[in-house]
């Protein structure tokens, strides 16, 4: 019988500049774990077997770190050039892990610097995909406060149309409280598409896994957003006082 169990992918190769340390930004701790040990439990819970960590900055000690973990293996993104980049790092290892099945699989996307993403949150978000039919779900959160996040903009008949970034966002499209968390699924056959048509027609000059929902639909392919977040999973660690906070929140959800 071909697995169809979900893979996922952590994007986990960054520095952290604003950390005011020299430690990959990941390897942090709050709550006794490393930010990426909350990310990489949370997924695994999820039914997550196969996961594949994107690693770059300080590479040798996140693979020490993570030590002999079952189903986890490496891709290495050799320049910082955006979190689409990242993702094409791993494509090679997720085409090796497709190639067993017959079908395609659901792939995870997420960022291993935010720990307080639940298992129930990736479990209800692969539930929705199943039932979709969709080659790309974004998992969303409705905030009260979006500030400095992407927004996710809907047509009139509330589908998914894009994902706007906060300087990039009009007046009215400020105005909106469904926001990206970073948290994607993709049909495996699908993101391999999607990343073939990114490119860094853009001010950083990156690529940028956010374009890749916009490269399926002008495909002709399904995608939809599910707000099944929760507000505080948008908390990512950038800052000591992040780190901080998190830490704090984390206490309080497992004390």
């Amino acid at each position: 019988m071909p697995d169809t169990s979900p893979i996922a992918i952590v994007l986990a190769a960054g520095k952290g500049t604003r950390m005011e340390s020299d430690l990959p930004k990941v390897l942090h701790e709050a709550a006794g774990k490393t930010l990426l040990d909350w990310v990489l439990d949370a997924l695994q819970d999820a039914g997550c077997r196969d996961q594949i960590v994107v690693i770059g900055y300080g590479a040798d000690r996140v693979r020490t770190s993570i030590g002999e973990r079952a189903g986890i293996q490496f891709a290495v993104q050799q320049k910082q050039q955006g979190t689409g980049d990242a993702v094409r790092a791993a494509a090679p290892r997720l085409e090796s892990l497709v190639a067993a099945s017959d079908q395609p699989r659901p792939v995870v996307i997420v960022c291993g610097d935010s720990p307080l993403l639940r298992s129930s949150s990736i479990r209800s978000l692969l539930e929705s995909f199943k039932s979709t039919n969709a080659a790309c779900l974004l998992g969303t959160a409705m905030t009260k406060d979006p500030s400095g996040l992407g927004r996710i903009v809907r047509g009139a008949d509330k589908q998914f149309l894009r994902i706007t970034e906060e300087k990039d966002a009009t007046e009215t499209e400020r105005g909106i409280r469904e926001v990206n968390m970073s948290t994607y699924i993709f049909a495996s056959d699908q993101l391999l598409r999607a990343l073939q048509g990114i490119t860094t027609d853009n001010a950083a000059g990156e690529y940028y896994l956010t374009d890749c929902p916009k490269v399926l639909l002008d495909l002709g392919e399904k995608v939809d957003a599910v707000a099944c977040l929760d507000p505080s999973e948008t908390l990512s660690v950038n800052t000591p006082q992040q780190l901080h906070a998190v830490a704090e929140a984390l206490q309080a959800i497992h004390q």
